[in-house]
């Protein structure tokens, strides 16, 4: 939903405890100004996937609904966000011949193109391809080759893929709204958009978009991707252990994590207490804060432990001094920032959409980082795509008039 004449971008991100629907204008300093907001609670999502198409398909109507009435504006197309432990990842290299012996823009994305030719299985969708660096006769570490000389030009990329029954389970909830998902993009790369700092991704960082569903990561080095990775544990089992731990609804075990919730026990003070009613209660009994942060820290640490495996299994341990970058709903968690520091042994931060204009009051929580930054994604897409058919993975068509300085960075973040 974007054009030159009329710069109005949007992005829905359809987790597994809210869907968000923003609607904006790139302003011409590069700022986004948000138009439309609409906020509401998921339904018939769970792990990041439609379980229940009509519950998801109405909840992502009235987000869509109230986004359209904040703006003014009809939606007709957005780019979707995605998650869940359905998604999986690979290394793919392409190689071409250099015709003339020096390297130009075309050669690049023929090899890109040339990567992309993976065997994916019949039942999997390819999401993204993104490109980690070029190796010319031979010679690795190559960042731009365009404008060198060689025979031979290899690219490495990293390519993402998912269950296509799957997708199209989502892509079918959008479409109740009457609305097409253009492009659909995975939760910790549209969150690194808008919380990664260019320092970070150059010298090594993880980020981490803890949701209600999943735990979404990915690993940037050198400026790209490197690894990703969705695990199936998230907020909502924060929760449920809270709610069999003190015998209460999930609706109220929600409330009181949110109201009284800290991931380290060592920092509750022993006296601190509040009122709760049990199942099976007529009166409200008296509950330590310390009993409820006991919980809390045992399955936050399970959380961050099963992250650090995983970085371990990349290999990349030991190339990210820049640390781990905490957004998703779950990084509000008081002293979640402590504990994850604890057990990764890493820098930790926990960081937050900023930089936005407009209707923003509600918006300046990690919890949004990944919805303002489907926006930046739809950016850089919008600048330089014009069509591009995910179902049957056809090549991208560039614009002819693109400014390809530009566009060499462009392609070292994300190619879909």
């Amino acid at each position: 939903m974007m054009s030159m004449e009329t710069p109005i971008i949007v992005g829905i991100d359809a987790g597994t405890t809210k869907v968000c629907t923003l609607v904006a204008r790139l302003e011409d300093d590069q700022k986004l100004r948000i138009l439309g907001v609409g906020i509401e609670p998921a339904k018939g999502m769970r792990k990041g996937t439609v379980v229940d198409m009509n519950a998801a398909g109405q909840a992502i109507v009235r987000s869509i609904e109230k986004a359209e009435r904040t703006s003014g504006l009809e939606i007709e197309t957005a780019l979707v966000s995605m998650a869940g432990s359905h998604v999986s990842s690979e290394n793919s290299r392409g190689v071409v011949g250099v015709a003339g012996g020096t390297i130009d823009n075309g050669d690049v994305l023929r090899a890109v193109e040339a990567a992309r030719a993976v065997t994916i299985p019949h039942n999997q969708e390819l999401i993204h391809v993104i490109q980690r660096g070029f190796v010319v006769d031979g010679q690795n570490g190559i960042r731009n080759p365009v404008g060198m000389h060689g025979y031979r030009l290899e690219v490495e990329t990293h390519v993402i893929t998912a269950s296509a029954a799957t997708v199209e389970n989502l892509r079918q909830a959008v479409s109740v709204a009457g609305v097409r998902a253009s492009q659909f993009v995975l939760n910790p790369l549209a969150s690194a958009e808008v919380v990664l700092s260019e320092t970070e991704r150059e010298m090594g960082v993880v980020i981490c978009d803890i949701g209600g569903g999943t735990t979404d990561m990915a690993v940037y080095i050198e400026g790209d991707v490197w690894h990703t990775m969705v695990l199936g544990i998230g907020g909502n089992h924060i929760t449920s252990d809270i709610a069999h731990g003190l015998h209460l609804p999930v609706n109220h075990a929600e409330e009181i994590k949110l109201q009284h919730g800290y991931a380290l026990e060592s920092q509750i003070d022993p006296g601190e207490a509040f009122y709760i009613r049990p199942f099976g209660e007529d009166k409200p009994v008296t509950i330590n804060r310390r009993e409820l942060s006991h919980i809390i820290e045992a399955r936050v640490e399970e959380i961050f432990s099963l992250m650090m495996q995983e970085i371990k299994r990349s290999g990349y341990d030991g190339l990210l001094p820049a640390g781990m970058v905490l957004t998703g709903g779950v990084s509000a968690l008081p002293g979640i920032r402590q504990l994850a520091k604890q057990v990764l042994g890493m820098p930790v931060r926990v960081a937050q959409p900023d930089g936005l204009l407009g209707m923003v009051d509600q918006l300046h929580s990690p919890a949004y980082a990944t919805s303002v930054g489907l926006l930046r994604w739809a950016v850089l897409m919008s600048e330089f795509v014009n069509t591009f058919d995910h179902r049957r993975a056809r090549p991208i068509r560039i614009k002819s008039d693109v400014d390809w300085k530009k566009m060499s960075g462009w392609l070292r973040r994300l190619l879909p």
